[in-house]
């Protein structure tokens, strides 16, 4: 099982935000999300690093945040900060 998958299934909210301590992107995709009165679930890079090289395999997405959408029946990879300002519109 993918390491998206896995962190996807273990979680209740909306969106999964693999993050880092010092990231402004990060600091405004949260706040999106909690505008839009969307949950997420936050796994920091900094504390785990493996994480990041599993994601990073799985997505190609090499900067963060990476964010995933929890709300359907398959977890989905939507991007950066950039693409989840998109996606959401």
């Amino acid at each position: 099982m993918s390491r998206v998958v896995k962190d996807a299934q273990e979680s209740d909210a909306d969106f999964v935000v693999y993050s880092t301590t010092v990231c402004p992107y990060c600091v405004a995709v949260k706040r999106l999300l909690k505008s839009k009165n969307l949950t997420y679930d936050e796994i920091n890079f900094d504390h785990n690093p493996d994480a990041r090289y599993e994601v990073v395999a799985e997505t190609g997405h090499r900067t963060v945040p990476v964010v995933i959408d929890n709300r359907g029946e398959n977890p989905m990879y939507i991007g950066g900060f950039n693409e989840t300002q998109r996606y959401l519109r």
